[in-house]
């Protein structure tokens, strides 16, 4: 990885916060507006019947949805893991920190990805680091909070525009030796820009078995280092990428274990992205910004908002379990159906 100071990469970590939610939208751009969920007038269903529990592949999830990566790595970001990890523990959803490279390099940062194990002693917890770092730097990640898996990102748009970023994305290797070395589930994760098929046999065939194809359509990461750019001149990349919803149909007759994220603002985008083969749904800016806007409390009550919801919607479409989600029927937008059509699924 590109060196900084310790001051510097701990401040582009907050630069990173502030950006994303000054630039947070409310109204997403991933598609779930292009996929419409056939009602079924008779589900022949007790809502107390509903059963929300999803496997993503070796991983139990007591819910469908969990927080996705988004911080640590310095005091003010520290604090909002700590503040993640108590609602993760309180309405029983599985969370994922931001990348933890800089805790290895930086030891005074190792609080602040600590405190969500402290404060979530029996949850889920998926551990983060870049495709570039080492097998050892990797376990390091993993033991800091006792992982339960650990998603790896691979973001090559994001360091090509970060005068600090890499240049050298040499990353198959690297990947196939961290599945081989790390003894829980690796998660391959894209950080907004989607994820191809073409991509997704890549991985497949280095013997990945988990994805995060983290579309085009919440938090920019384009965006958002173009913004720390002087001159701002790659902003002409900002809509590089599929989005969720187009990255969900590159991969339905993959092998894979799919998590879906980016653009995810209701319990309805979460049924729409099991509907179309994830089988758990991440999602990150919608989350930190109700937390940094109304508080601990108040996230907490959206996310058991959320839960109740789901146990609506799962019945609406005659579904009990998330299992089933996968034979519901849907029907797709032109512009979705051309995509498909033109990209020969």
């Amino acid at each position: 990885m590109a060196k900084t100071t310790p001051s510097a990469h701990a401040h582009r970590k907050d630069e990173h916060l502030a950006i994303a939610e000054k630039r947070f939208k409310t109204a997403a751009s991933a598609g779930f507006d292009q996929v419409r969920l056939i009602h079924r007038g008779l589900p022949e269903l007790d809502q107390n019947d509903i059963r929300m529990k999803s496997q993503f592949g070796d991983l139990s999830l007591d819910w469908p949805f969990y927080i996705e990566a988004m911080t640590g790595g310095s005091p003010r970001t520290g604090i909002i893991n700590e503040q993640l990890a108590r609602v993760a523990a309180a309405s029983g959803i599985a969370m994922a920190v931001g990348s933890q490279s800089i805790a290895i390099s930086e030891p005074e940062q190792l609080k602040t990805f600590k405190t969500v194990r402290e404060n979530n002693p029996n949850g889920v917890i998926f551990a983060n680091v870049g495709a570039g770092v080492s097998v050892a730097v990797a376990q390091q990640a993993v033991e800091m909070i006792q992982a339960n898996a650990l998603e790896v990102h691979i973001n090559s748009v994001q360091e090509l525009i970060m005068p600090e970023g890499d240049r050298n994305f040499h990353w198959l290797a690297r990947l196939t030796n961290l599945i081989n070395a790390v003894d829980v589930p690796v998660i391959v994760k894209e950080v907004g820009f989607g994820m191809s098929r073409e991509t997704a046999v890549q991985l497949e065939q280095s013997g990945i078995k988990y994805v995060n194809i983290s579309g085009r359509g919440g938090t920019n990461f384009a965006q958002i280092e173009n913004e720390r750019l002087v001159d701002h001149h790659l902003d002409y990349l900002s809509d590089w990428g599929q989005t969720t919803v187009e990255s969900l149909l590159e991969l339905q007759k993959t092998p894979l274990h799919v998590a879906a994220s980016g653009g995810v603002r209701t319990p309805l985008d979460v049924i729409k992205s099991l509907v179309l083969g994830a089988d758990a749904v991440g999602v990150a800016g919608y989350f930190l910004h109700e937390l940094m806007t109304n508080g601990e409390t108040a996230l907490l009550a959206l996310i058991q908002q959320w839960q109740q919801d789901l146990r609506k919607l799962y019945l609406l479409a005659g579904c009990q379990t998330t299992a089933e989600l996968r034979q519901a029927p849907y029907i797709l937008s032109s512009n979705l159906l051309s995509y498909r059509q033109q990209r020969q699924f």
